[in-house]
């Protein structure tokens, strides 16, 4: 999901690369789990009401999916921001030309593959009959397949909106870095960047996600530009960002945002839309300043342990290859569970790690037998 510039972390200090790395692991295997969330409405945004009564499994899965961890993507963002921007010495066209094979060259392929999965799952009716039931290839009412596409609807979806859905961060990527000289002119010239801090800032709390323009990345990809350019301590937090006081801020947020999720509408009405939104971006950003300023002990943990480092390699394989099987297999799932005492909650476990395992797998076999077509399907990512 995210442009990791691992070949950068050369000149970061050993503590900021140890958890950029870790976070960006944490952060592609928590992706999988927000993907995985199989409660009756699907599909997540900010103000996404569960339609269906509060219970445990209902509670545990909206907190995690759409409540902790959505930290993912604006950490991303600044991570890939940052990075960008310590790179920036280099001639622009060789910049531009290095991001084209590291991210437009994986979009672009991994977008076919998704297209070719979904096309043989199909050619056999009981894989139909679960594209069919999750809508994800859905033009109309009367055409739920891929093979009820056109050949025009097929090519935009490959090159505009892959069937690999979540990357749509490698393409948001892609225009931000053919944008970076005016970005980074906008976040250092100093009448400009209150200019559009305050813009971006409107863009993300109102959730505009258009195909060209997206909110959240305008904000937070600058924001890692700002601080590279800065030299914002990314290390140790000030006094107005104690991880401890966010921490608490974030599962409270959480907490009141998923019991109002289930609840409010009967509440407080419409209004609970705006009030989820407004609740959302609050619990993003506390999550975000908790986990990077508070998790060191976390990191410092794991980041010694030789199996997760291995394990850690695999973070953007994990990222481009989970969907759409981890969304057109929930049925799946549930049919194997036999729709039995705590069914859900079971998927919601079983199934993101079984991806992730597999996707791992298939990581290792490619980078073992076929390096050569790894590196072109990683943009280079993942060895070591």
């Amino acid at each position: 999901m995210v442009a990791v510039l691992y070949c950068a972390m050369q000149t970061l200090s050993p503590l900021t690369s140890k958890k950029i790395k870790f976070w960006t692991f944490i952060s592609m295997t928590l992706v999988v789990f927000i993907h995985g969330y199989n409660l009756n409405q699907r599909y997540l945004e900010p103000w996404t009401l569960p339609g269906e009564p509060l219970t445990i499994t209902g509670f545990t899965e909206y907190f995690i999916a759409n409540g902790i961890s959505r930290f993912v993507i604006p950490l991303l963002f600044i991570i890939s921001g940052y990075l960008l921007a310590m790179r920036d010495t280099q001639p622009y066209r060789q910049l531009i030309k290095k991001r084209l094979r590291t991210l437009g060259l994986p979009y672009l392929l991994w977008s076919a593959i998704g297209l070719a999965f979904v096309y043989v799952l199909e050619l056999f009716p009981y894989t139909r009959s679960l594209v069919a039931s999750s809508r994800m290839m859905a033009v109309s009412d009367t055409q739920l397949l891929l093979h009820d596409n056109t050949w025009y609807q097929l090519f935009g979806r490959w090159l505009l909106l892959p069937v690999p859905y979540q990357l749509w961060f490698l393409r948001v990527l892609i225009i931000y870095n053919l944008a970076y000289p005016a970005l980074r002119w906008c976040v250092t010239h100093k009448t400009a960047k209150w200019i559009y801090f305050i813009i971006a800032t409107l863009l993300w709390l109102g959730t505009v996600n258009l195909l060209l323009i997206e909110g959240e990345g305008l904000l937070f990809f600058a924001l890692g530009i700002w601080m590279q350019k800065s030299s914002f301590n990314i290390e140790k937090p000030n006094r107005l960002l104690n991880p401890l006081l966010w921490c608490i801020v974030c599962f409270v947020v959480c907490v009141i945002k998923t019991l109002l999720a289930f609840n409010g509408e009967a509440l407080i009405g419409s209004s609970v839309y705006t009030v989820l939104t407004l609740l959302h971006k609050l619990a993003m950003f506390s999550a975000l300043v908790a986990v990077w300023y508070g998790g060191d002990w976390l990191m410092q943990f794991f980041m010694n342990r030789k199996w997760f480092v291995w394990l850690s390699g695999f973070s953007f394989i994990i990222y481009v290859s989970h969907a759409p099987a981890v969304a057109l297999f929930i049925d799946a799932y549930f049919q194997l569970l036999h729709y039995t005492y705590a069914y859900r909650i079971l998927t919601f476990i079983l199934l993101p790690l079984s991806l992730i395992a597999s996707c791992i797998t298939l990581g290792l076999l490619l980078r073992s037998l076929t390096p050569k077509l790894y590196t072109l399907l990683t943009g280079g990512r993942g060895f070591t």
